[in-house]
């Protein structure tokens, strides 16, 4: 088969992609306004027949309404802290666990050209036991207080 011709269908293919991602776009877009113009009188309409039928007045239902959504502003943004902190969590665990899979794997990838070496035991046995002994160190050592107290 032309490699010319197999270049052209998904280079073609790729295209039609692109082309359909932004009319998708475009249509979310659209509806996406539609949706916010719908609420936006919605939001009106509950003003009116608040202030009207159940005679709060227009500014006691202006600041029940503003108190509404900057309550609602402030729920938002505090779940969105606890989640991008518990997201930056995960993500240095998974930083600390590829780490120590890399460090694993050459590890691994290296210890036969270190036991082929003349003393290749202690050269491998030495360092697997000072890296015992320092986990061990770091483990039993806690951090010290400052005294400055919370």
């Amino acid at each position: 088969m032309d490699l010319s011709f197999l270049i052209s269908l998904l280079t073609g293919e790729a295209a039609d992609a692109a082309a359909r991602a932004r009319r998708s776009a475009i249509e979310y877009l659209l509806a996406g306004s539609a949706a916010v113009c719908g609420f936006v009188f919605l939001m009106i309409a509950a003003f009116a027949f608040i202030s009207d039928n159940l005679r709060y007045g227009p500014l006691k239902t202006a600041l029940a309404f503003a108190a509404f959504f900057l309550a609602l502003a402030v729920v938002m943004l505090v779940y969105h802290r606890v989640r991008a902190t518990a997201r930056a969590r995960r993500a240095r665990e998974k930083r600390q666990a590829d780490m120590k899979a890399a460090l694993s794997g050459a590890l691994i990838a290296a210890l036969p050209s270190m036991l082929s070496r003349r003393g290749g035991i202690a050269g491998v046995i030495l360092p697997a036991v000072a890296a015992f002994a320092f986990a061990i160190y770091r483990e039993n050592t806690r951090p010290k207080d400052d005294g400055k107290g919370d």
